[in-house]
């Protein structure tokens, strides 16, 4: 039973605030929607959008997006009634310890650090394309050896252990920087928008839904789990391209969660955190919208370019320039994401060291900056090797499948803390429990499960070497586990 052992809500707030692991309270409600933000907008508004459409969905590509936001909508709400209730650090793992158990919280904080780190390190190799891309069309080249793609990637690495700085001064200094990259973002983003509407022709939207037609499947490793199990045939366009559209697209949003990390560096966070990540998820909806029907509004989809669709669309239409503010504000926006993701793994790792799940040194907080330095600097060395020596395009999907799968155990972690503690206090409430909970992750194991199957197999393996991890250290050290013990009766 020591595996099903759970940290109560009142331990975990108690631990918060001892003084040798209390973090510093400089977050609102504005914060963290901006934190939000800059992490669910990156280069996917800019090309993601048009290869969904180009391949599966055609116009109806912002069906998709409402679909994948309903979706993230309910997992959202999940994350929402957790982080009213529980408002710590490790968001996904703190709310499975108190719900799930010790195993099941071990093993959703060792996704979410394959979540971050590999999302830190795959976002900034993007950023050092995009970059790349930007300095070539204003007339400068970094040499091709330190350049993406190449013997290591240097401008990536750069990036890193300048946020992974910017990161140990204070989360309070890093939303400023956050909240100014946000902004040129945005404002590229709208700025786009708005200049695209002027190309818009209504005839590119006919029809809305094109005919289903198959397509070329994939096979052995690179096929999807569920085909590989039903032997389905995959199909593009049509209501199915619909679908198909938005477990593509699904990705898009992905990074909402990280908004729960930030809990114990919150005000008010029983108001700001439901607020904070539902609202980044609210504004960054009506953006992918208004992108997909300007960008398949100027351009037929099956002549939309799959690789950079928003630019093409502009060179169709002779506005070469507007290449170069796109790949200035995908190097904006990808900083961001950099930045957020970072901060991410760090308050998870955090938290787990705080539980003696990992070495509880890890969790020294700075003195004056009272930032988690130690483990942000693990954080900061681990990314930059991966991003400046992991051949491109690797790690990808494993970002997917961990975000996945705790969506999975929050969403079912929801049921089971209203069953085991229908007296805690709630800010914030999922309706229709537990309908809504359970279809949320079914959603998410179907997306899942819609992975290749070399990525499920590496996801093994990953699981793999987290359980010796916890049998061989961690459920011998768990601080809960020795309190218990403590306890105990002699």
């Amino acid at each position: 039973m020591s595996l099903l052992r759970t940290k109560s809500v009142e331990q975990s707030l108690a631990d918060a605030d001892e003084p040798e692991y209390q973090l510093k309270k400089s977050l609102g409600a504005l914060d963290l929607i901006v934190f939000g933000v800059g992490v669910v907008i990156g280069a996917g508004i800019f090309t993601l959008t048009g290869r969904a459409a180009h391949e599966v969905a055609g116009p109806s590509i912002v069906l998709s997006f409402v679909v994948a936001a309903v979706c993230c909508g309910l997992a959202a709400m999940c994350y929402a009634e957790f982080a009213s209730s529980v408002p710590v650090s490790g968001s996904a793992y703190t709310f499975s310890y108190a719900s799930l158990g010790e195993l099941l919280a071990w093993i959703v904080g060792w996704d979410l650090l394959l979540e971050m780190f590999l999302g830190a390190s795959v976002v900034a190799q993007g950023w050092s394309a995009y970059l790349g891309t930007f300095l070539s069309q204003v007339g400068w080249d970094i040499p091709e050896a330190v350049a993406y793609g190449g013997v290591v990637d240097l401008p990536a690495v750069v990036l890193i252990l300048a946020l992974g700085a910017l990161i140990s001064l204070g989360i309070k200094e890093s939303m400023r920087v956050n909240l100014v990259l946000v902004g040129i973002k945005l404002f590229i983003v709208l700025f786009v928008i708005f200049a695209g509407i002027q190309y818009v022709s209504t005839a590119n939207y006919d029809p809305f839904i094109p005919p289903a037609e198959p397509t070329e499947s994939s096979s052995g490793l690179t096929q999807p789990l569920l085909q590989a199990m039903l032997g389905l045939e995959p199909a593009a366009f049509g209501v199915g391209g619909v679908f198909a559209g938005a477990a593509l697209v699904f990705f898009a949003y992905i990074g909402f969660d990280v908004v729960a990390t930030t809990a114990e560096e919150t005000r008010n966070p029983k108001r700001d955190l439901p607020i904070g990540i539902i609202g980044s998820l609210a504004i960054c909806t009506l953006l992918y919208c208004a992108v997909a029907l300007v960008v398949t509004g100027m351009v037929p989809f099956d002549e939309l370019s799959p690789e950079a669709a928003l630019a093409n669309a502009f060179e169709v239409h002779g506005q070469d320039w507007m290449a170069t503010v796109i790949s200035a504000g995908a190097v904006a926006g990808l900083t961001t994401v950099v930045l957020t993701l970072m901060i991410g793994a760090s308050r998870v790792m955090f938290a787990m060291s705080r539980d003696h799940l990992l070495p509880p040194r890890l969790a020294k907080v700075h003195p004056t900056f009272r930032t988690p330095w130690v483990i942000t600097a693990i954080v900061t060395a681990v990314c930059a090797v991966v991003a400046g020596f992991t051949p491109v395009g690797v790690l990808e999907e494993m970002v997917n499948i961990g975000t996945l799968s705790a969506f999975v155990l929050v969403s079912v972690g929801v049921i089971v803390l209203r069953r085991t503690r229908p007296d805690l206090p709630r800010a914030f409430r999922v309706p229709w429990v537990p309908v809504l909970p359970l279809l949320s992750a079914a959603i998410c194991l179907y997306l899942a499960l819609n992975l290749p199957v070399e990525t499920w197999l590496r996801f093994v393996i990953w699981l793999a070497i987290g359980f010796a991890i916890y049998f061989l250290y961690s459920r011998k050290h768990s601080r809960v586990g020795r309190e218990v013990g403590s306890a105990a009766p002699r």
